[in-house]
């Protein structure tokens, strides 16, 4: 088990987004979190992230995962287009939160972005511009980015919400990648209600009345 939702609520102020939801995420568990607008998807990711205090309920992790390990992907990216950086620069910054006090990168963050630039099949432009890439680049620097903040888990927003549809399943491609083979436990919010049929290994589906969370059927 890397966490444990118990029964938890989550709001603003006097508001409740979501009451009373529990769930367990396992090692290697590929859950994909669906529900309408408003359903509190984000505000659940907040949750385990610590960006919002439970109102009730817990969220107990594992001694092995420390919260500010945990490699997440906004919904909307916080690097802007035009940021004059190159692609290796903002992949090495997913490392920031394991620098303690150190003022420069050390061997170990190089290594680690190297390894997901090779991962994720960008090496050859490691030296671009990143307001010169596509938006199916940009993602996936950005997932890169996130890769090396983590070896456990990954959370991501939306990720595919601005790509085309070559683009959108070329980046599922690599998330089943990232969850097969280097056994990376991914969580994704989705507005594709039919995502569940063709990635993940559990769905969590959020409603106006409650949750649903079970394991994917392979057909």
């Amino acid at each position: 088990m890397l966490f444990e939702v118990k029964d938890l609520t989550l709001g603003y102020e006097k508001e409740n987004v979501i009451e009373n939801i529990s769930f367990t995420v396992e090692d290697k568990d590929f859950i994909v979190v669906v529900g309408k607008n408003g359903a509190g998807k984000s505000t659940l990711i907040k949750g385990i992230l610590g960006l919002i205090k439970p109102k009730s309920g817990k969220i107990l992790f594992d001694k092995s995962l420390k919260r500010n390990f945990i490699g997440y992907m906004p919904q909307e990216t916080k690097v802007s287009p035009s940021f004059p950086a190159s692609v290796y620069e903002i992949v090495l910054s997913g490392r920031i939160n394991k620098m303690g006090f150190r003022p420069f990168y050390n061997k170990e963050d190089k290594k680690k972005a190297d390894e997901a630039l090779k991962i994720l099949n960008i090496v050859e432009i490691k030296n671009k511009s990143f307001c010169d890439l596509s938006g199916g680049q940009r993602q996936k620097v950005l997932l890169a980015r996130s890769l090396c903040a983590t070896e456990k888990l990954l959370i991501l927003d939306e990720p595919s919400n601005n790509l085309d549809q070559t683009s959108r399943e070329e980046f599922y491609l690599l998330l089943m990648k990232l969850n097969k083979e280097y056994g990376i436990t991914i969580i994704m919010i989705s507005h594709d209600s039919d995502l569940d049929k063709i990635l993940g290994t559990k769905i969590l589906r959020i409603k106006d009345k409650g949750y649903e969370f079970e394991d994917v059927v392979e057909e």
